[in-house]
């Protein structure tokens, strides 16, 4: 069957000139879509999927497959280890060929439609993009989908989305409603922000008054830091079952969940309940109001390492994602300049009681190593001496991540310039949701470039990949977290995942308007900002 290779945009108009509602042209933009002389594939429900092996991966994307056609289409199809060679289907298999872990090969000819990827993750994003491709909510009792051939695989290997869950708590349901979410936009790093100042937010066993005290606060501060507190009592934690609840049901999505302790600042709920962990001794309170607060673990306290220790021997046996997420971001220093057992310590080790923090995270981090992990740690840790092993998460802009890089850090790119999803998305902010501030429209996420020009080829190779973030200080309700990542989540997705030579933000506007559709079909809640058609007052609740 001859082939002929297309620009995209011409592509663009041609399989939607002759497919009607169906439209390969998605969000990711795949790498190539050529399209193929022949009859198309008629999908009814007489259509099966058929999945070889005995995978327990690909009989799950075969049932995803089926789920996700009957939400969009209204057919349900079948699943089947049984291929009838008479019976047009759709096909799932590992074709070791394919180079790269999630590469994916759609192919669609009248006889078959073949989604064959080097693993089962591959072939998961194989179906995201037959998914995505369909006519929403038709009334047809078939669909033709034409001819074509879609080669692609992601930029980066690293495509993560983070949510905090400390500031706010979210149920359960939530966390896994964000999840597919992400798998939505290809993204395979859920990063589960759950300490903070203001609520600990995963059990410990061994340290129950976690649970009891730490996850409670009395009241919240009303707006931005006023003199006003609600009065509230606030609180809420994952227990350890729901938590490896949560990391099975991102798994079967091929997203891995890294769990972050932020440590040794943003401890302030944790010295509420063990005081003798901070050098005056307390007594601490849980944080009612946002930013940045002096009380710290003491470094020169032997004790808080055994309480470290504790937290990570039940957050690695909960999570078995390679990295342990140390946090290690805005700490201060000013209790460990007064305190005789940290000025000890810094005298034995023979450094200046500011730079404390680097003995603990390099202490931490052998044994997080002992764990078979690695750390990842906010790029603050890169002002002390570490190990080159460690990854670091350049968020003070892209600087922090070059050089990181050069020190041979392997780094994973989320500026706050681009990628801190709690901006808000509009100059006029009369008719937006509370916000921390700032302005981050779409536009601006979706021009961002993870390895710059400036980048030499050495550090361009340390750059894993990228994240946005949701901190949640202004975030209390779930429908507004989704207005906040929507449709931002989409622009990000494509710098993740597209080749930066194949992004234009026109046809990405154009294309994003088929995935609002989507966010409609799932009652996902949106910005509007990209179409003045489908701008409306939301009626959801914050």
């Amino acid at each position: 069957m001859k082939k002929q290779l297309l620009t995209l945009a011409l592509c663009a108009f041609m399989l939607s000139a002759t497919a009607g509602n169906v439209d390969y042209n998605v969000i990711p933009m795949p790498q190539k879509i050529e399209t193929m002389k022949g009859q198309p594939f008629i999908l009814s429900s007489a259509t099966p999927i058929v999945y070889e092996g005995t995978s327990p991966e690909m009989k799950q994307n075969a049932a995803f497959l089926a789920d996700y056609v009957a939400q969009i289409i209204g057919i349900r199809l079948h699943q089947t280890a049984k291929k009838d060679k008479r019976q047009a289907s759709i096909v799932l298999l590992i074709d070791p060929k394919i180079q790269g872990r999630e590469a994916y090969r759609l192919t669609v000819s009248g006889k078959q439609i073949t989604i064959a990827g080097n693993t089962s993750a591959g072939v998961f994003y194989g179906i995201q993009t037959l998914r995505k491709s369909l006519p929403i909510q038709t009334t047809e009792s078939q669909i033709s989908l034409p001819a074509v051939q879609i080669t692609d695989a992601p930029r980066f290997g690293y495509r993560g989305m983070m949510l905090d869950c400390a500031r706010h708590f979210f149920p359960i349901g939530f966390i896994k409603k964000y999840i597919d979410i992400m798998a939505l936009h290809n993204m395979n790093v859920f990063h589960w922000h759950l300490t903070e100042d203001q609520g600990w937010r995963i059990e410990i066993k061994s340290l129950p008054r976690l649970a009891e005290v730490a996850s409670k606060r009395s009241g919240t501060v009303v707006g931005h830091n006023s003199m006003i507190d609600d009065s509230i009592a606030y609180g809420g934690y994952y227990t350890q079952e729901e938590a490896r609840e949560i990391v099975e049901y991102a798994r079967q999505r091929n997203i891995t969940v890294i769990p972050e302790i932020d440590m040794p600042g943003h401890m302030l709920a944790a010295l509420a309940a063990y005081p003798e962990l901070g050098c005056t001794g307390g007594p601490y309170e849980v944080g009612h109001k946002w930013g940045v607060y002096k009380d710290v673990l003491c470094l020169g306290n032997e004790k808080i390492y055994t309480f470290v220790q504790k937290v990570i021997d039940e957050i690695c046996d909960i999570f078995p994602a390679k990295y342990f997420h140390i946090g290690g971001d805005e700490t201060p220093t000013a209790r460990w300049e007064v305190c005789p057992k940290c000025q000890q310590l810094a005298k034995e080790q023979n450094i200046d009681v500011k730079k404390l923090q680097q003995y603990f995270t390099n202490r931490i981090e052998k044994y997080v190593n002992r764990k078979g992990k690695s750390i990842i740690g906010w790029d603050e840790i890169l002002e002390g001496d570490i190990h080159p092993s460690a990854t670091i998460m350049s968020w003070r802009g892209v600087e922090p991540g070059q050089k990181a890089a050069l020190q041979g850090h392997d780094v994973i790119m989320t500026p706050v310039s681009h990628a801190y999803f709690d901006y808000y998305q509009s100059k006029n902010t009369k008719n937006e949701p509370d916000a921390i501030g700032g302005f981050l429209p779409v536009v601006k996420v979706y021009e961002f470039e993870p390895t710059p020009p400036t980048f030499s080829p050495e550090a361009k190779n340390h750059i894993l990949g990228v994240q946005a973030n949701l901190w949640t200080e202004y975030i209390p309700f779930t429908t507004q977290a989704e207005y906040m990542v929507l449709p931002r989540m989409a622009a990000l997705a494509e710098v993740q995942w597209t080749p930066a030579e194949r992004k234009n933000f026109k046809e990405f506007v154009a294309r994003s308007r088929r995935m609002s559709d989507l966010y409609d079909l799932y009652g996902y809640e949106y910005a509007r900002h990209l179409w003045k058609d489908k701008w409306r007052p939301t009626n959801a609740v914050w």
